[in-house]
């Protein structure tokens, strides 16, 4: 058995498709692990959705911020972004069986035997293990409620609630682990989440630090396997911090990575993708 884990797909299922031919993937013997934002850009968000839902125990998918956003256009409370190719998907005769199937997704992954974790944007610097699942486990508890969309998908969008304080609601807690689980990349010097940097960190604020450079609460020997930064293309030049988003929806390419002999397999954007 094997375990690939990819990174942002973001409608890509081409692309996808062409990197699991690469190395003979198969789902009665593999597991494909996805860290988040299957959809959005790319032609082929429906394509991807159904896939993954087909391969049952073999996919292992966290929710990324793009999925969740999907979850509040198809609710009536986001009017979709038309750079993101969600036509076909919203149209689709099976779309409320894959919402119900993408909102029963988590917001993290873990592979205890191999002490690793997943996430779509990465954990924050002062969480453990413990506050991580128990976080995790509670917006996840509410997102395959009847009453998710009134009980937190039209709450979360805010960018105010970006520090981890005592005095948080429990809907305050489901924000804010929302907002670092999808949407983190730097930290302040005040430890606060900052939302408008995306950039290397040769181009921001020295004031803000990338979040896998501070000091963490996860034991030592855990990795963490985490997308949604592009800028970097994947590099953190930390061993146990390992980025999968390299670009592939803005020209560049996707990569898989195969966890038990540690090597990196990529896809180049195809150019003139169209559905079949």
């Amino acid at each position: 058995m094997a375990n690939y884990f990819v990174g942002d797909i973001q409608g890509c299922f081409q692309e996808l498709s062409l990197l699991l031919e690469k190395v003979d993937f198969n789902p009665s013997r593999d597991n494909l692990w996805a860290v988040g934002d299957l959809v959005a850009r790319g032609p082929g968000s429906l394509a991807t959705l159904r896939f993954f839902k087909s391969l049952q125990g073999s996919a292992k998918v966290v929710l990324g911020n793009h999925d969740l956003h999907l979850l509040a256009i198809h609710g009536k409370l986001k009017r979709p972004n038309p750079k993101d190719q969600l036509d076909e998907l919203l149209a689709a005769d099976d779309i409320s069986s894959i919402i119900d199937w993408l909102r029963s997704q988590p917001l993290y992954q873990e592979l205890p035997t191999q002490h690793l974790i997943m996430t779509h944007a990465g954990v924050p610097p002062n969480w453990n293990l413990e506050t991580l699942r128990s976080r995790a486990n509670a917006v996840s508890h509410v997102l395959q409620s009847p009453r998710y969309l009134t009980d937190l998908i039209e709450h979360m969008y805010t960018n105010d609630i970006d520090q981890d304080l005592p005095q948080l609601s429990a809907l305050e807690q489901q924000i804010y682990c929302i907002n670092a689980l999808t949407r983190m990349r730097y930290i302040t010097d005040s430890g606060k989440l900052d939302f408008n940097c995306k950039a290397p960190i040769e181009h921001c604020n020295a004031e803000l630090t990338p979040w896998f450079n501070l000091p963490h609460n996860l034991p030592t020997d855990y990795r963490v396997v985490f997308g949604h930064w592009a800028a970097i293309m994947g590099k953190t030049k930390i061993t146990n911090r390992l980025g999968l988003d390299t670009g592939c929806c803005w020209g560049e390419f996707m990569t898989l990575w195969h966890l038990e002999s540690d090597q990196k397999i990529t896809q180049d954007k195809l150019k003139d993708v169209k559905l079949s």
